[in-house]
């Protein structure tokens, strides 16, 4: 199970906008290429988005689901890699001063994913993780957010 925190220099509210956005996904998800909405009003419950991930030469046709959504507290999402299974992705945003600690929790939930599973793909995992969860902060911190004002969110200290 691969379980990693980041702090990011912004409000809950601020990462949930991030989080809410499908046409971000790509912007802080590693690998994702073309992501577009299936179905629903992403984040809602049972909401889905369609994606590709490219691994050097191999391209996934990936789809995932969002399970629960608490907004600017909780996204679960189940991820869907076709042949390789499914996964549970859990983030849970804590408010940190007048930032937030975002507790991020990947494992396998059904397929091959999960019978596969192993300490050195614990290891990729974990490293895909740190890249992905410093994209995110990126996202979250040095860019507009999508304020009404269409000005930058000014910084939490």
């Amino acid at each position: 199970m691969a379980v990693r925190h980041r702090l990011i220099r912004r409000t809950p509210e601020d990462v949930w906008r991030v989080l809410s956005d499908a046409e971000r996904y790509g912007d802080w998800v590693v690998g994702t290429a073309r992501a577009e909405p299936d179905e629903g009003r992403w984040p809602d419950v049972g909401a889905a988005l369609r994606y590709e991930i490219r691994l050097g030469p191999l391209t996934l046709h990936n789809r995932t689901v969002v399970r629960r959504s608490e907004p600017a507290s909780v996204l679960e999402l189940e991820a869907d890699s076709g042949r390789l299974g499914t996964a549970r992705i859990a983030m849970e945003l804590r408010p940190w001063g007048g930032n937030t600690l975002l507790i991020f929790d990947e494992h396998p939930l059904r397929g091959a994913g999960g019978a596969l599973h192993n300490g050195l793909l614990e290891v990729a995992q974990q490293v895909r993780h740190r890249a992905m969860l410093g994209r995110l902060a990126h996202v979250c911190e040095d860019a507009d957010v999508g304020t009404d004002t269409g000005r930058p969110l000014p910084r939490a200290t």
